[in-house]
């Protein structure tokens, strides 16, 4: 009889232990999907990160292409400025050259045009001579007239005045041919003289033509300059903001180190909190020591403290991190699981502190573990008591693009 009711007694006991058992797996089955979405959630924030920094960098691609493209045709705008300038400075030395070959011409011209008016009088002093002989001949014909007794005796004498009019008149003739070469010739060159003239004229229109297209050019080149100049201005001022944003983490370290002074081990670069692992835990535990918990709460309050009480920090504030690291003493699971562990612990008692509600930090903090990813070296060797830390951590809103656009601005 007292047999069975042992026996229903430890039947029970292993029905409540088996529900436990089926309790604690379900707690840790929770516990592990939240991980998992904590993980997923992460990863979705940083591909939208990496998104957003490929889109920046494409923009500042195509602005660097743009101004290369605006300073090609600039230089090419002033070599083609460079050669019309050289076919205007030919054309008008042409334009001279034919200036003064026409004011040559002219001379000549005029050098003919003298040469004409001396033939001229000396055709009319041969006509008078010619009316004078032609007196001569009358009265020698009135003399014959009236001396026909004389005519034998003066018969030589009429032969040879007829041959002198003879070689008069050929002389004439000979005279008035070369006055018409002349003025054929004088037409001649008149005809050419005109043409000059047209060439000339020809030559000032074309001239005149290619300064209105030099105008349009110099027009054209004075407003792509101005686009120039333009583009250039807005990407200066582009770069000046960036860099403005890209300093507020400088600022921040600073506010830090001068806020908490030499009391707090702050990394001089990052900025971050570090907590030797030893005072807040165990070896080998993820267990918080309850004596250690006054001095983390009193770090923290200081160091979170100097973050969300200034207005122009908190604004860019994205996460607040903590991150658990050990030394490489052991395999990289075991302490990466023990890493995380005690990030996870640390994180927990914070979000129990009331200046953690006052100031609702707890949508910005995050836990992970780094195992000995970023282990403390010196002079090449590890240190291992400083590799076992828990880093309290900032992260700044576009951090990371920002970084990268401070590299890009800075290149050369």
């Amino acid at each position: 009889m007292f047999r069975k009711d042992n026996t229903n007694e430890e039947s029970n006991f292993w029905i409540s232990y088996a529900d436990l058992m089926a309790g604690l797996l379900f707690v840790f089955i929770l516990l592990i999907g939240a991980i998992v979405s904590k993980s997923m959630i992460l990863k979705t924030v940083l591909h939208d990160k990496d998104e957003n920094i490929h889109l920046l960098s494409d923009d500042l691609n195509r602005s660097k292409a743009l101004i290369d493209k605006t300073e090609h045709e600039l230089s090419d705008s002033e070599k083609a400025l460079a050669e019309k300038e050289k076919l205007l400075t030919l054309r008008n030395a042409r334009i001279e050259k034919d200036k003064a070959k026409l004011t040559e011409a002219e001379k000549l011209l005029q050098l003919k045009d003298a040469r004409i008016a001396k033939d001229q009088l000396k055709l009319a002093e041969s006509e008078r001579m010619f009316k004078l002989k032609l007196d001569e001949i009358s009265k020698l014909n009135k003399m014959l007239l009236e001396a026909n007794a004389k005519e034998s005796a003066l018969s030589d004498k009429i032969v040879i005045v007829q041959t002198l009019l003879d070689k008069n008149k050929k002389d004439l003739k000979k005279q008035e041919e070369a006055l018409n070469k002349k003025k054929k010739s004088l037409k001649d060159y008149e005809g050419k003289v005109l043409v000059l003239s047209n060439e000339l004229t020809d030559a000032k229109n074309a001239v005149k033509i290619k300064d209105e297209k030099l105008l349009t050019l110099l027009n054209a080149m004075d407003e792509k300059k101005t686009k120039y100049d333009a583009l250039l201005q807005k990407l200066q001022s582009q770069k000046a903001k960036i860099k403005s944003l890209t300093g507020i983490k400088l600022h921040v370290v600073a506010a830090l180190k001068e806020a908490l002074g030499d009391n707090i081990d702050i990394d001089k670069k990052s900025g971050s909190l570090r907590l030797a692992s030893n005072i807040l835990f165990g070896s080998g535990e993820a267990t918080l020591k309850p004596e250690a918990k006054v001095s983390l709460k009193k770090a923290f309050e200081e160091y979170i403290g100097t973050l969300v009480k200034d207005p122009e920090i908190k604004t860019h504030l994205d996460k607040i991190i903590i991150e658990g690291h050990t030394d490489s003493v052991g395999s990289y699971i075991y302490n990466l699981n023990l890493s995380q562990k005690r990030a996870l612990a640390v994180m927990e008692y914070l979000l129990t502190l009331d200046f953690t509600k006052e100031h609702n930090i707890r949508p910005l903090m995050t836990a992970s573990g780094r195992a000995y990813l970023d282990a403390i070296m010196v002079n090449g060797v590890e240190d291992k008591n400083a590799s076992r830390r828990i880093e309290i951590k900032f992260r700044l809103k576009n951090e990371d693009a920002m970084n990268e656009i401070e590299k890009v601005l800075d290149a050369k």
